[in-house]
């Protein structure tokens, strides 16, 4: 496959009558609601009325910290969903649906804490996930201990989705390493020319996750990874571990990190006056990367996503981004933060309304059924067709990534 940088044309195959319905006759009727209350809306002005009792979904996300711009631009994603939904009737014959957020700080325990509190006191029907891997997998017991459906629509751990738990709740509408450690390592050797690669990894277990995924497609790529180096996210500096590396003879680094700790090593590698290139995973766009980094350093970044809203649009994307500036007030593509988060969040919130609307329940095993049965839905990254089975709870894969780098604030396609 090449590396483009544009978008796919989403086409018109398998088009859904009811998710036509939602997206396209109720966007105005939207739009109006959230610039009168600047709130998500229960009922709209022209459309459907969702008149019944609110059904409640969860968010737990970084929506303080460091890496809070990841949660707050997977809050605007669900909330133009949620909008477009509930002024087309809602969900299960006119229940609008309710977002509750809770703040998980980037931190595993206050994750699973706010897991049970969503489910056992607020009554969610389902959680969608945040940035964090680490926080997405101490979360998956209490999920499954409740039967409680999760849609990660950020995390990419391999393990999130491909886990042990029988039967699975957990679903993604996202990157998985696995996937990912594939794109990248084969972009390292067709893009880069490297056939000695470094490894920097995050030391947690996402690090790790990503660390198994890059030893098993190396040999696939002829590509010798001449070695492995960690480091925390409150290192200041790790040129002892990039020296390693450097001595080592790799000629393209592998990134994976969140935006704070992964411009440190940026920082550090401009210590070592060592121009190498690097490709990262997706971390670094969850939070102030080319502030801490350095504008100049930023740019030298290659790294992955799955959606750009530079460029030609699709009728889809053009909705959203008009959405986007009508409801948070933007001047453009440039103004939407972290992409990534809300195109996977979009189309995620709109699977979830199609898999509650086929459950017609919030039972968690009925509901987690329903996840193998949906209409196709054309989304913002693509047209989705029996998107989850039971053998596979991702709804992306390689062909869905693009590839990026920042230019200022800005993140946008790597040019042809």
């Amino acid at each position: 496959m090449v590396f483009k940088p544009h978008h796919r044309t989403v086409g018109q195959k398998g088009f859904h009558r009811r998710t036509f319905l939602r997206g396209i006759a109720g966007f105005g009727s939207a739009v109006a609601i959230a610039k009168l209350t600047g709130c998500t809306p229960s009922t709209s002005e022209g459309g459907s009325e969702s008149g019944g009792e609110p059904l409640k979904l969860g968010l737990i996300a970084a929506i303080t910290g460091p890496s809070a711009l990841s949660g707050e631009s997977i809050k605007r994603g669900l909330e133009v969903a949620i909008d477009e939904i509930n002024a087309n009737g809602g969900v299960m014959g006119g229940r609008p649906i309710e977002l509750v957020i809770r703040d998980d700080e980037s931190t595993p325990a206050r994750g699973v804490a706010a897991a049970r509190e969503l489910i056992e006191r607020e009554q969610v029907a389902a959680i969608f996930g945040g940035l964090d891997s680490p926080v997405s997998l101490a979360m998956l017991p209490v999920l499954h201990e409740l039967e409680t459906p999760y849609m990660g629509v950020w995390a990419a751990a391999t393990g999130i989705t491909r886990n042990d738990f029988d039967p699975n709740y957990a679903f993604r509408v996202s990157a998985n390493d696995n996937i990912v450690d594939s794109f990248l390592i084969r972009y390292a050797k067709e893009e880069t020319g490297a056939s000695k690669v470094g490894l920097v990894l995050i030391n947690n277990p996402w690090g790790e996750s990503n660390q198994v995924g890059f030893e098993e497609w190396a040999p696939e790529y002829d590509v010798e990874i001449v070695g492995v180096e960690r480091f925390n996210d409150g290192d200041t500096d790790i040129s002892a571990q990039l020296g390693r590396l450097q001595s080592s003879g790799a000629e393209t680094l592998l990134l994976v990190a969140n935006a704070a700790p992964g411009a440190q090593m940026m920082r550090s590698l401009e210590r070592l006056a060592w121009d190498v290139p690097v490709v990262s995973h997706w971390g670094i766009s969850g939070g102030r990367f080319p502030e801490l980094a350095g504008e100049e350093t930023a740019r030298k970044v290659t790294f992955v996503q799955t959606y750009s809203f530079f460029g030609e649009q699709s009728p889809v994307g053009e909705r959203v981004l008009a959405a986007l500036q009508e409801k948070y007030d933007l001047a453009g593509p440039a103004d939407i933060l972290a992409p990534v988060g809300t195109a996977n969040a979009y189309d995620a919130m709109h699977l979830m309304a199609l898999a509650l609307d086929t459950a017609e329940s919030v039972e968690g095993v009925v509901l987690r059924e329903a996840f193998y049965n949906l209409p196709a839905y054309e989304g913002l990254i693509k047209t989705y067709e029996q998107p989850f089975t039971p053998d596979n709870h991702d709804a992306l894969n390689e062909d869905d990534y693009i590839l990026v780098q920042w230019d200022g604030d800005q993140i946008v396609p790597v040019a042809s």
